[in-house]
């Protein structure tokens, strides 16, 4: 497709250096302003959904953490960085 159109520019070596810049220009604004704003409410990427509310103004939903661990227990330790793997007896 490429040689296709290489072929088809016109005015020698110049001509074809000058129309490919022009339809790669024409192409990157015809996604820039057409494409990619047609697009951009298809996509997720701004569809934040945080909604957890504790009700008092300011808080944003933070919690304090209890200390108690959960009915889940994490395999990994959250206190520091590269803590060695635990050690399971089998």
């Amino acid at each position: 497709m490429y040689s296709w159109i290489w072929r088809k520019l016109p005015f020698g070596l110049p001509g074809k250096l000058i129309g490919s810049l022009l339809l790669a220009t024409a192409t990157v604004a015809l996604l820039w302003f057409v494409v990619f704003p047609w697009a951009e409410p298809l996509l997720p990427f701004d569809d934040v959904q945080v909604t957890q509310d504790s009700g008092v103004p300011g808080d944003g939903g933070l919690t304090e953490p209890t200390g108690l661990p959960g009915d889940e227990e994490l395999p990994y330790s959250t206190e520091t960085n590269n803590a060695p793997p635990p050690t399971t007896n089998r």
